[in-house]
This record gives C-alpha cells, sequence and structure tokens, in this order.
C-alpha cells in the first residue's frame, strides 16, 4: 500500500463542576514518506483537540420535563393533606411546573380525539406551542375565548384561520363556539393545582362533584347513619349552580389560597363575557320537506366515537338532584370545584348546629356519648333504633349532594321549625337567596321522603330480645324499633321510562318499541339493551327492592325489544316473537324474503344460542340488595392512602413501632439486617485476634510458659463468644 493513513479516536470524558461533558478527540497521523521496509511507520504525528457538547436549548421544551406529571399532582396531594388549614401561597411556582401543562394537553387530547397520546409521541410543535401558551399565561398574554387567535390548537382543528372569508370570521365571533382547545388545557391546569387544596378541607358530608364519593355513598350513609331521625328537612339550593357573583366566588376562593396569579386567571375567566347565539337569530323557516335516507356518516381518523345507546339511555335515567352540573364561565371543569368551594361554608355551618343541637340522654341506648358515634341497634340490623320520645337523644345530621340538601333531626318538632328559619336567614345573607318555608318543607319520615330517586321510610318491628338477667336467667321479651328502608321510587322509575319513549300512559304504562335501534342487528340489540340492564342492576344496588325494581326495568325492555322486532319483522304481535326468539329473545327471528337471513349459518350449524338473550327475565336471576355494613368514619381509598402515607413518614411513628416491636420480642428487617452486620464484623475482629494468638501460641519459647497460659485463656473466651454469636445469627434467620 503506498499511501495508507491511520486514524485512531479515543473519547475521553471530563467531569467538571457544573457536570458538563467534554469529548478529547485524537487523531494519530503517519507519513507515508517515511517506511520501514516491512511497512512499518517511522512516526506519527499526533492531532488532538477537545470538542464540548452543544448546549442544551433553552427554547428545548423537553428539557422543561424533569419529572412525570402524575409524580408533581401526588406531591401536591400529599403536601395539602399534611397540612390541610395552612393558607396557601406559593401556587404559581406549580402553575410554571411544564410536566403539568404536557399532562393537561394528553387529557385533553384524549376527550378531544378519543385516544391517550403518550408523552414521547408528542410532536416538538406542539409542545413548543404548549410552552408559548404557559408563557403567556404566566405573562399575562392569555385571554379566554380567542377564537381566532390561538397559542395552540386541537389536533384535530386543520381550519386555516388565515384564509377565511369575512362572513366565516364574523359568524365564529357571533355565534356560539365550543370552547377553545387552549382554554381546557388551562381550565385543566387550574383544577389539578386547585383541587388538592380544598379537597383536604372540605366537610365530609358533601359528595358530589368530588372524587371518590358519588350517589351510593350517599345512599350508604344514610342508611347507615340517618336511623332513627324522625323528621327530615330536603332543601333545594340548585339555583345556586347557575351562577354567583363574581366578588362573592374571589372572595370564597381567597380564604384559603392567596396567590395573585391564580386568583386573577380565576377571575378573568369569571368575568369574560361567553358568547351566545340569541334564540331566533338563525331560526328560519323552511318548507316542509320529505326525509331522505341518510347514510351513515364515517367517523374521521382522530374523531372520538359517540356514546352508544345504552350509555344515553342510562344518563337519562339520571335524578333530580344529579341532573344539573354548574358552568361559570369560562371556567369549564373548574365550575364544579368552585360550586362546592361557595357552598363549604353551608356545610360548616350545618356541621356547627350538628354539634349545638346534640344533647345525649342517659336513658337512651343509642348517641349517649359525648363524640356520638356508638354502634346503635342490633348487629344483624345496623339501621335497628328504638322509637323517639320524649327521654330521648337529641341529635341531626345533613348531607350535601351539589345543591340538594337533606337533614335528618331526632327531636321535638319545634326545634325543627327552629333550624329551619336559621336555615334559611344563612342562605339568605351568605348566598342573597330567598327560601320560604314551602322551599324547605319539613316531612315526617311515615310519609317517605324522596332523595335520589329512592324513597326514605320506616318499618317498625318487633325484634325478640333476649338478655341474661341476674342469677343468669335468660329472659327473652318483645322489643319495639324501627328499621330505616331505603327503596327504590317505582312511581319516578316509570316517569324516566316515560321521558326516554319507552313508556306511554299513567295508570297501566304500555312498552313503546325503541325505534333507535331499528336497523341494528338483533345480536347488537340485544347487546346494548344487555348492557343497560346491568347498569340499572348496579344503580339499585342499595334498594330494599332491588330484585322488584330490575324486574320491571326488565320486563319494559324486553316489551319494547319484542315490539320493535315485531314492526321489523313483520311478526304482527309480541306473542309471535316471544314464540319464536323465546322470553329471552336470544333465538334468532325470521328475516324478510329475499334477504339473506344473519345468522343463517350458524342455524345451520346448530349455533343459534350464540345471540345472548336479555338478562334478568325472571326475579330470581336478580342479585340480592348490598347491606355491606357502612363504617361512620368513612373515607375514598385515596384518602385513606394519602393519610397512611403521610402518618408513616412521621419520625414519631417509626419510633412508636419500633418500640412496640421490642416490647413484643419481635425484630424488624431493619434491625435484623443491622444485628447481621454487627455480628459478622464482631466474628471477623474475634478471628484476627485467634489467629494473633495462635500466632504467639506456635511462636512461644519455654521461657513464655506464664503468657501461653494468659493466651489459652483468652483463646478459651473467644472462641465461646464466637459460639454464642453463630447461634444469635442462627436464631434471628430462623
Amino acid at each position: 500500500m503506498r499511501r495508507t493513513i491511520f486514524s485512531i479516536f479515543t473519547h475521553r470524558i471530563l467531569a467538571s463542576s457544573n457536570s458538563t461533558r467534554a469529548t478529547t478527540t485524537t487523531f494519530l497521523y503517519s507519513n507515508p514518506l517515511n517506511r520501514e521496509p516491512n511497512g512499518g511507520f517511522t512516526f506519527f504525528r499526533r492531532f488532538s483537540f477537545t470538542r464540548r457538547p452543544p448546549e442544551p436549548d433553552p427554547n428545548d421544551p423537553s428539557t422543561l420535563m424533569k419529572e412525570d406529571g402524575v409524580s408533581v399532582c401526588c406531591q401536591m396531594w400529599l403536601e395539602n393533606f399534611r397540612e390541610p388549614d395552612r393558607t396557601v401561597t406559593n401556587l404559581s411556582s406549580y402553575l410554571r411546573r411544564f410536566e403539568l401543562w404536557v399532562l393537561a394537553y394528553q387529557k385533553v387530547s384524549a376527550d378531544e380525539t378519543g385516544a391517550y397520546v403518550p408523552r414521547s409521541t408528542i410532536e416538538r410543535s406542539a409542545l413548543e406551542d404548549l410552552l408559548a401558551l404557559r408563557n403567556a399565561v404566566l405573562d399575562n398574554r392569555f385571554r379566554w375565548g380567542a377564537r381566532l387567535d390561538f397559542f395552540l390548537k386541537s389536533p384535530k382543528d386543520k381550519t386555516d384561520y388565515g384564509s377565511l372569508s369575512k362572513r366565516k370570521i364574523k359568524a365564529i365571533l357571533t355565534t356560539s363556539q365550543p370552547a377553545p382547545f387552549q382554554d381546557k388545557i388551562v381550565q385543566e391546569v387550574l383544577f389539578m393545582i386547585l383541587e388538592p387544596v380544598y379537597e383536604a378541607r372540605f366537610s365530609q358530608k358533601s359528595f358530589a362533584f368530588r372524587p371518590g364519593r358519588n350517589a351510593h355513598t350517599v345512599l350508604r350513609v344514610i342508611r347507615s347513619s340517618f336511623a332513627g331521625y324522625l323528621w327530615y328537612i330536603k332543601g333545594d339550593l340548585s339555583t345556586i349552580l347557575d351562577g354567583m357573583k363574581v366578588g362573592f366566588v374571589i372572595n370564597a376562593l381567597m380564604r384559603d389560597v392567596r396567590d395573585k396569579k391564580v386568583i386573577d386567571l380565576v377571575k378573568s375567566a369569571l368575568v369574560t363575557p361567553v358568547i351566545t347565539t340569541k334564540v331566533g337569530d338563525d331560526v328560519v323557516k323552511k318548507k316542509k320537506t320529505k326525509r331522505k335516507y341518510q347514510k351513515k356518516r364515517v367517523l374521521a381518523e382522530d374523531e372520538p366515537k359517540p356514546d352508544p345507546y345504552w350509555l344515553e339511555t342510562f344518563f337519562g335515567f339520571a335524578p333530580e338532584e344529579g341532573e344539573k352540573t354548574p358552568s361559570w364561565g369560562h371556567c369549564g371543569i373548574l365550575s364544579p370545584l368552585l360550586a362546592n368551594i361557595c357552598l363549604d361554608e353551608l356545610d360548616r355551618w350545618m356541621e356547627g348546629k350538628s354539634k349545638e343541637f346534640y344533647r345525649p340522654s342517659k336513658s337512651d341506648v343509642i348517641w349517649n356519648r359525648p363524640e356520638g358515634e356508638a354502634e346503635h341497634g342490633n348487629t344483624s340490623w345496623p339501621e335497628f333504633v328504638p322509637t323517639s320520645g320524649p327521654d330521648k337523644t337529641r341529635k341531626m345530621d345533613f348531607i350535601r349532594y351539589g345543591g340538594h340538601i337533606l337533614i335528618g333531626v331526632r327531636g321535638p318538632r319545634a326545634d325543627v321549625a327552629t333550624l329551619r328559619k336559621q336555615l334559611i336567614e344563612f342562605v339568605d345573607q351568605k348566598y342573597m337567596l330567598k327560601l320560604d318555608n314551602e322551599s324547605l318543607p319539613i316531612e315526617h319520615i311515615t310519609k317517605g321522603i324522596m332523595f335520589l330517586d329512592h324513597v326514605l321510610c320506616r318499618r317498625v318491628v318487633y325484634p325478640t330480645l333476649r338478655y341474661t338477667a341476674t342469677g343468669g336467667k335468660i329472659i327473652s321479651e318483645k322489643g319495639v324499633g324501627t328499621l330505616l328502608s331505603v327503596t327504590a321510587s317505582l312511581k319516578q322509575c316509570i316517569k324516566q321510562f316515560r321521558k326516554l319513549s319507552f313508556l306511554k300512559g299513567d295508570r297501566d304504562p304500555d312498552p313503546q318499541p325503541c325505534f333507535r335501534m331499528f336497523h341494528a342487528t338483533q345480536a347488537h340489540t340485544n347487546a346494548q339493551m344487555n348492557k343497560f340492564l346491568s347498569t340499572m342492576v348496579e344503580w339499585y344496588r342499595y334498594a330494599d327492592n332491588r330484585k322488584k325494581i330490575v324486574n320491571f326495568c326488565s320486563y319494559i325492555i324486553r316489551g319494547s325489544l319484542a315490539k320493535l322486532y315485531a314492526a321489523k319483522y313483520k311478526l304482527r304481535s309480541r306473542a309471535k316473537v316471544y314464540k319464536i326468539g323465546a322470553r329471552n329473545l336470544g333465538r334468532p327471528l325470521k328475516e324478510k324474503k329475499g334477504q339473506s337471513p344473519e345468522y343463517h349459518n350458524l342455524l345451520r350449524m346448530g349455533l343459534a344460542e350464540s345471540i345472548d338473550g336479555l338478562q334478568y327475565t325472571r326475579m330470581s336471576l336478580v342479585p340480592e340488595t348490598d347491606y355491606t355494613p357502612f363504617p361512620s368514619n368513612w373515607k375514598p381509598n385515596h384518602e385513606k392512602a394519602l393519610l397512611e402515607y403521610i402518618r408513616l413518614e412521621d419520625p414519631k411513628t417509626l419510633e412508636g413501632q419500633k418500640s412496640c416491636i421490642r416490647e413484643q420480642g419481635l425484630v424488624s428487617p431493619q434491625d435484623y439486617i443491622s444485628m447481621l452486620v454487627w455480628n459478622y464484623k464482631r466474628n471477623a475482629i474475634m478471628m484476627d485476634q485467634l489467629s494473633l494468638l495462635k500466632s504467639a501460641s506456635s511462636n512461644a519459647g519455654k521461657d513464655q510458659q506464664l503468657l501461653l497460659g494468659s493466651n489459652q485463656e483468652d483463646h478459651d473466651h473467644l472462641t465461646k463468644e464466637m459460639e454464642e454469636n453463630n447461634v444469635g445469627i442462627h436464631a434471628a434467620q430462623m
């Protein structure tokens, strides 16, 4: 080879104090003119230079994501539950965390497109726009409700707003439009920041718009805690959810949060007007035209699927207390949280009244302890309590679900009327809401109180009480008590079915065909209705008449489908449909002539039963009512986990556990490991000493007999101590 060049690259990583990395590259260049006969090189020239990596780009959003957004949220929840009474002033630091903005982008994108977007798949252009949105919020350049000037657009929004005509621009600016994508992200970030602050402070008596609390929780609380209450006050404050004065909302928010940046953002969202189309602006009278067949619309790739029919139907069963969701200005998902913040003063006031009203009686067997948390009644019936009387304990309790409150009182009716008068005055002064006695009626338990489409009523029972008298004699006698019954309202169920056009008629309801599923197959229709029935079974899980009410729902659905199939397959009557399709409509029905039946091959192969029949066609198939005991101081699972984690972090708790372990003679894993290490180290030291003694004894002469004697004693002592240590280690391992 006439000309040869060897280049050897060696990389040397140099660590500096600021953790920057430098790369040293060395080139060895050989001169081809000076060669040895064997092809070697006589000399090399060395050129070396240092190449430093490029400094991180401050405009690169990926450098700002140092942690996971979920871990940042967990940190906020822990901080607020650790000190729930402190005034929060440092929320702007979390508003700057880019991880929260990325997490909000993922959540809103999932709602927009119907698919979750992993953080690694977010495009850099979207991250740069998201960073620009965050900076605009921090610099007070963000404006709510912007319709043409965006920092960030939705992934499915492909509109070129720069090339729109004046007519389209005017239509966008003057008509009702959905909330901009960037507004939803800012709302999500504010919600993630404010929710842990107030969840640690909210009353345990409020259950709507909060994580881990739902209508089932309310029913279980009523069943376990409201037994024995004779008088009930049911109030409707849902008009507050329509909106409140901005000043009152901000004052309620500033009781616990003193961060100017967050307060100004919420205030501007409340103050900025929302553009809505006036009724009648776009209403144009058109001639009635014949309805044409509409083709099925094909969804776009990034378009979320609409709710299935069974879910829409179940949403139609929403009780009156859960129908209204607050929407204040541009607050969006922040509105329910703000409503709970404003109504939290009512919860605190009611808690104070409950403590004032409580008067225990020594002659009463329930609620006669100072804390009022004694277990009452028979253990087999958690709701069983003795009847009331003038010498019984006075007590009251309440719950709030959204804008609806339910107050239970055990005491004279005069005291209940006084409490109602005080409640009317408080609501008038605090919320500027005029209430009267008709809007807050006082009802006795015997008349039945409707709440969340369930009727609360009292059943008098006469159980046999057995107890041991003086002398060991067992006495059995009849007792008198009441049993709180939580029953699903059949009348309300019929009303909901009629609203969804499944029924007609009042006294003798007749099922109507659900023509919405006319073009669906029999298998798909049955599957949709089975999901609906399964959801209804879960909704009436804690109703005493669960079997009866679910069997009634199954009857209505089965009759509606039978009429639908009779019209679709021209079978004339429901009886003929049941004859062909069986009681549960699980067999395939006959198709029209000239069309190949959908399940023709299944029929030929004997697989006709693959069509799922309707569930719960018999009352015996409906599951029993869930009577699982509900603890008095119940808390959601996430709050239990947070409080347990905080308690374990406390050094006092750790020391207490260690002392308890020592007292019981147990060994913790940490003490076990430290003991093993200490014993092994001590044995090593003893081995060194024994080796020295042995060497001394082997090298000793006749003149050192006295020294040998002492060494032999030390040798025996060390050997015995090592054996004891080994026994201790073996016992610890066992």
